[in-house]
């Protein structure tokens, strides 16, 4: 993923790595099966994009939309579950190749559980984040600065 510029607030650089991770999954689903060293390396891709992203909104976004009022409590606990479902099947890609039974299934079952998550987070806990009034400038430059450390 790329690193945002210091200037992006926190969903503009969150929406921006969910669009980024969505058309990296799109092009994995269409390769073909002869793609086997494309498709690991885009599989691998896409797993340090979303380990990345996972980590910046686990250790920055969800601390602060959590403390920012209770009424968050139940919307960041179940994205926490999803992030932890979406970490056991990058572990068992990281471990697969393209080849292996199941590899393909596990990647789309992936990119479906991403495209929940996200639209969850854009529909409820982004709208959420604004009413809130979260310093996202302050937020989106943390996870940025965190973000480029990790990549």
């Amino acid at each position: 993923m790329t690193t945002a510029s210091k200037s992006q607030d926190a969903i503009t650089l969150l929406t921006a790595q969910h669009r980024e991770v969505h058309a990296m999954f799109e092009k994995f689903e269409n390769m073909t099966d002869r793609a086997k060293v494309s498709k690991k390396k885009l599989a691998d891709e896409i797993c340090q994009a979303l380990i990345m992203h996972t980590t910046i909104e686990e250790e920055i976004l969800y601390p602060a939309v959590r403390e920012a009022t209770e009424e968050t409590e139940d919307m960041v606990d179940e994205a926490v579950v999803e992030h932890a479902s979406a970490k056991d099947l990058i572990a068992q890609i990281q471990e697969m190749d393209p080849g292996d039974d199941l590899y393909d299934a596990k990647v789309k079952v992936l990119g479906e559980l991403v495209d929940h998550h996200v639209e969850e987070e854009e529909k409820e806990m982004f709208p959420k984040m604004k009413e809130l009034k979260l310093d996202l400038q302050a937020l989106g430059q943390e996870m940025a600065a965190r973000a480029a450390e990790l990549q």
